[in-house]
């Protein structure tokens, strides 16, 4: 049931991964704000209870299944525990990611490369798979989002995997479009500009300053402002667009003479 008065996903079933913290914690308890089911899934069990909790206490309705998003196995189960659960899947909010180890590509090593696109571009194609085989099967259409990044179509130093694992998404959905659309099913990507979570904190207080200077709007992003843009694809109101990759950056990557 909706908790705060909307109703864009009352009655669906939302899965998102990556929804112990930052945009994937943000986009659940904003699924279920606007009504849908929502499951939370990620590799750390205690976050994702916490946030589960935190969205039960509002009125919604969370579970969560502690899962590695890379294992077949258990992306399988995820959507086999949705389906015991509620009985259908409507959105997919593909979220989990790692920056992983980067670095010059001659410093690199082999199983950093391994890691990374397993996370980042095999755990969404599983998921995506498994979820379109019961979104087919129900024939009730659906949605399914993936969080790609502004650095799909640009790269800085130390980034070839992990700018190649998010281009890897956004080739992806075309194809998956163009696939399942006449089933009612859209796939999309929303890539972010450079956001505020502890993926960003990491690399340590001073980036941010001069990275929110560079935003056409002065500013580095919020969780919920991809949030916000990753159930919006999900609702009726974008439900003439498909196969499309969205930035959400704050005009980080407008081009030309800055």
């Amino acid at each position: 049931m909706s908790n705060s008065g909307y109703s864009r996903l009352e009655d669906k079933v939302a899965i998102v991964t990556g929804a112990g913290s930052g945009i994937g914690e943000a986009a659940a308890r904003t699924f279920a704000k606007e009504g849908a089911s929502v499951v939370l899934v990620g590799r750390r069990e205690a976050p994702l209870r916490s946030n589960a909790e935190a969205i039960v206490k509002t009125g919604g309705e969370a579970i969560t299944v502690a899962a590695d998003v890379s294992s077949s196995g258990d992306v399988d189960r995820v959507v086999a525990e949705t389906l015991h659960r509620f009985g259908r899947i409507d959105c997919v909010f593909n979220n989990a990611g790692i920056q992983g180890n980067g670095g010059p590509i001659v410093e690199m090593k082999e199983a950093s490369f391994d890691e990374l696109i397993a996370i980042n571009l095999k755990g969404p194609w599983l998921l995506t798979r498994a979820a379109l085989r019961s979104m087919l099967d129900g024939g009730q259409g659906g949605a399914i989002v993936n969080t790609s990044s502004f650095l799909s179509t640009g790269a800085t130093a130390g980034t070839s995997v992990y700018s190649a694992s998010k281009a890897g998404l956004d080739a992806m959905i075309r194809a998956v479009a163009l696939e399942v659309g006449d089933k009612g099913i859209r796939i999309n990507n929303v890539n972010p500009g450079v956001i505020d979570t502890p993926m960003l904190r990491a690399h340590g207080e001073e980036v941010i300053p001069p990275l929110a200077a560079r935003a056409a709007l002065g500013r580095i992003g919020t969780p919920q402002d991809v949030a916000n843009a990753a159930v919006w694809l999900c609702t009726d109101e974008a439900r003439f667009i498909t196969g499309q990759s969205l930035l959400v950056d704050g005009g980080f990557t407008i081009p030309g003479p800055r």
